[in-house]
C-alpha cells in the first residue's frame, strides 16, 4: 500500500473513527484502525463489533492495499504532524513508514485482512433527517438512558418513525425523555432500538450545519447513518422498549408555568445545598402564585420564591435535583409548563407553543 494525503484530511477522518474504537478489547485487532487504498480514496475504519465508522478521504494511491495500525499510538503521530502532505506505504511485514516533510516514522502493524468485516446494511428504503435535528434529539434525551445493565432495554434509545415524524425516546426507570423531529421525506413507521453509548457517538459526528441531511437505513439487527464522507453502523436491541406514551398524557390536576431560566438558576443554586446531601431531595411548593424551592441539609438550608403563573390547587412535592437540571439545560424556550396530578405521582414538562418534547420526572418522598 502507498498513497499520500493532506494530514487535515487524515486528522478529521482519525477523529470520526476513533470513536468507534474501543479502549478495553480482548482482541488485539480491535484496538486497532483500518486503512484501506481503494481506487482514489483512502478509507479509514474503525469498530468494536457495536459501532463501526468508516471515513473516505481524497488521496493519491500510489498502490492499494490495506493495514492495521494502532488506534492510539497512529492517531497521535498523525495529529502532532506539521501541516501539508504526508506519505503512507505499508510492506510485507505489515510494517507502516510514515514521511512528512523531512520527518519519519515507522509503525508495527497488523494484516488488513484480519480486521473485522463491517456489518452489511442494504441500502433500500432510504429515510432522509437533517443531521442537526437528530444530534439535537439526541442531546435532549441521551441523559435519561439507564446505566444498569439489568435493563438492556432501557440502556438504548427508542427511535420511532411515523410518516414524517421521528421521536427519540429515552426511560431509565425514574424519568422519561421524549423529543420529535422531521423526517424529510414520508418514511411509513418503524421502530428501533439504538444503544445508548453509540447515540451519544453520533451525536458528536452529526454536522450542527442546519442544511446538512443525511439518509438512515434499517435492518432488523443494525441501522447505517449515511453522511457525506462517513458511514456510522450502529447494532440494534432486541426487544420491547416500554409503552412510553401511556406515561407522557395529560392527565394532571395542577399546572403552573414558569420562566424556563428563572426555574434553571434557582435550581441550580438550591442543589449546592441539597447536593451535599445525595440523598436529600429539592422540595417544590406550589402555593397561589409563588414556587417556594426549598432545601435542609446537615450543610445548611436553602430557600428562594419564584413567580408562577399555576391552574389547580396548591400542591407540595419533592425531586431529584439533577433530574430537573437535566431536563431545564436542554430545553431553549423562555417558558415551560409543569404539570402534577398529586405529590406521588411523577411531573410532566413540557410547552404550551409546541409538543416537540415531553419529559417525565418521578417524585421522591419527602421525609416528615
Amino acid at each position: 500500500m502507498q498513497f499520500t494525503c493532506n494530514t487535515l484530511d487524515l486528522i478529521v477522518a482519525i477523529n470520526t473513527v476513533s470513536k468507534a474504537i474501543s479502549n478495553r478489547t480482548a482482541n488485539p485487532i480491535l484496538s486497532c484502525m483500518l486503512l484501506k487504498a481503494e481506487g482514489n480514496d483512502l478509507y479509514l475504519i474503525g469498530t468494536d463489533l457495536e459501532l463501526s465508522i468508516k471515513s473516505k478521504i481524497n488521496a493519491n494511491i500510489q498502490q492499494g492495499g490495506s493495514l492495521a495500525l494502532d488506534a492510539k499510538l497512529f492517531p497521535e503521530i498523525i495529529r502532532r504532524l506539521p501541516e501539508g502532505l504526508i506519505e503512507i506505504t505499508s510492506d510485507e511485514n505489515n510494517y507502516a513508514t510514515i514521511k512528512c516533510g523531512k520527518l519519519e516514522y515507522k509503525l508495527a502493524g497488523q494484516a488488513g485482512a484480519d480486521y473485522p468485516e463491517l456489518p452489511v446494511v442494504e441500502k433500500n428504503n432510504a429515510i432522509v433527517m437533517f443531521q442537526d435535528d437528530l444530534r439535537n434529539m439526541i442531546k435532549s434525551t441521551i441523559f435519561s438512558i439507564a446505566t444498569e445493565e439489568t435493563k438492556p432495554i432501557l440502556m438504548g434509545e427508542l427511535l420511532e418513525i411515523e410518516n414524517n415524524e421521528v421521536t427519540l425516546v429515552a426511560v431509565d426507570g425514574y424519568r422519561i425523555s421524549a423529543k420529535k423531529g422531521i423526517v424529510s421525506n414520508n418514511a411509513g413507521s418503524l421502530q428501533a432500538i439504538i444503544p445508548g453509548k453509540n447515540m451519544n457517538e453520533l451525536s458528536k459526528i452529526l454536522s450542527s450545519d442546519k442544511e446538512d441531511k443525511m439518509n438512515v437505513y434499517f435492518t432488523d439487527r443494525n441501522v447505517l447513518f449515511e453522511l457525506d464522507n462517513s458511514i456510522i453502523i450502529s447494532r440494534l436491541i432486541e426487544g420491547k422498549f416500554i409503552n412510553y406514551k401511556q406515561n407522557l398524557k395529560d392527565d394532571y390536576e395542577t399546572s403552573f408555568k414558569v420562566d424556563k431560566a428563572t426555574l434553571l438558576n434557582s435550581v441550580e443554586r438550591i442543589s449546592l445545598i441539597s447536593g451535599i446531601d445525595k440523598k436529600q431531595p429539592i422540595k417544590i411548593e406550589m402555593s397561589g402564585s409563588e414556587l417556594i424551592l426549598s432545601s435542609n441539609t446537615t450543610a445548611g438550608q436553602g430557600h428562594e420564591e419564584i413567580e408562577i403563573s399555576k391552574e389547580g390547587p396548591d400542591l407540595t412535592i419533592a425531586f431529584n435535583p439533577k433530574f430537573l437540571l437535566d431536563v431545564l439545560r436542554v430545553i431553549d424556550e423562555e417558558e415551560v409548563t409543569l404539570t402534577f396530578k398529586n405529590s406521588l405521582t411523577p411531573c410532566i414538562i413540557k410547552s404550551e407553543k409546541n409538543d416537540s418534547y415531553k419529559y417525565l420526572i418521578l417524585p421522591l418522598r419527602l421525609n416528615a
